[in-house]
């Protein structure tokens, strides 16, 4: 396929409509940027994305986009979808709503999501995660007078250096994290609840069963660690325990059609290509079968889902991203039609 492959990419690329069409992508790069900024000005929290749904419908009508909907479950779609919901507990509620329910449901015949701006990565895997929101409930009392009663963040704290010391492997790649945590009412009170949000995530839906059983068991042990440590004559510590997050993990092969075009477009750009595994709305298709990668945007950045997140969208660097981006699209697109 690769020799194939690189044929349809020239192809689409000698063409005098895809020349214009890179060429415009260069000309109006300021205002692509411009659009950007003014979308991610709007808040879009998970389950809160209704104003810049309405806004980048409007923007596409703008630009000559005419087959456009907000469909039930807020993704703008037509020729492309804008989802909703890929981040945290929004759990690619969007994407699993166009694979499931969606009008295009049946009509889909492979999957290109556009994350990060690296070009140098297409992603053939999908990470599956499984997420939990832990709660820790104790009777609670005085820091000094109620002293000796079982302390529900003592437990809390055993749980997280629990799972810190869990042994995973490095391949398939495997991790957890204890994400965000808080509760508690005043410094002189024994916290009558506390909670922690954790990120379990594998490339093997094996190793992340493991891996889930062994944090779920490590609950357990904890509390009772800390029941049977302290007094729980006014009650003893117990559980909620939330799931938030459910990502299957799934897999494109790397020698398809669809991997084959990516790589020869975007090497026909300039860049180098080697292939990850991530967690994007693509694992959705994965995960049913559908062929499916995740390809950057164009530009560089770094420091991902930290305070110091950046991207730089320097002209040259950006439209080149674009451009093999454009190319992928339309080889697949003259493939599958």
């Amino acid at each position: 396929m690769i020799g194939e492959a690189e044929s349809i990419v020239r192809e689409v690329m000698a063409s005098e409509t895809y020349r214009h069409a890179v060429a415009a992508l260069a000309a109006e790069h300021d205002r692509t940027i411009g659009d950007i900024i003014a979308l991610t000005e709007i808040a879009a929290p998970p389950f809160h994305e209704e104003a810049r749904a309405q806004a980048f419908l409007a923007l596409a009508r703008q630009h000559g986009l005419e087959d456009l909907e907000i469909d039930a479950i807020g993704n703008v779609s037509g020729l492309f979808v804008a989802d909703v919901g890929e981040e945290g507990e929004g759990d690619l509620r969007g994407v699993r709503y166009l694979f499931q329910s969606s009008r295009y449901k049946d009509r889909i015949s492979a999957f290109i999501t556009v994350d990060s701006p690296h070009m140098e990565y297409i992603a053939t895997g999908g990470v599956g995660s499984k997420r939990y929101r832990v709660t820790f409930k104790g009777p609670g009392g005085h820091s000094y007078g109620a002293f000796g009663l079982v302390n529900p963040m003592f437990a809390m704290a055993d749980a997280i250096t629990r799972l810190s010391r869990i042994a995973v492997p490095a391949n398939p790649r495997t991790t957890f994290s204890a994400s965000v945590t808080g509760g508690g009412t005043s410094i002189n009170s024994i916290p009558n609840s506390v909670w922690t949000e954790f990120d379990l995530r594998s490339e093997s839906p094996a190793e992340l069963g493991r891996l889930e059983a062994s944090f779920l068991d490590l609950v357990g042990r904890a509390v009772a660690a800390e029941n049977a440590a302290r007094s729980t004559r006014n009650g003893p510590v117990i559980t909620e325990i939330r799931k938030i997050g459910d990502r299957p993990a799934g897999r494109t092969d790397e020698g398809s059609a669809l991997v084959s075009l990516a790589r020869a477009a975007i090497l026909a750009h300039g860049f180098q290509v080697s292939f990850e595994s991530s967690s994007t709305d693509a694992n959705i298709p994965m995960s049913l079968g559908i062929p499916a990668i995740k390809i950057g945007s164009g530009g560089t950045g770094g420091r991902a889902h930290s305070p110091e997140e950046w991207i730089d969208a320097e002209p040259q660097a950006s439209v080149q991203g674009m451009a093999a981006g454009l190319t992928t699209l339309l080889a697949v697109a003259g493939l599958v039609r």
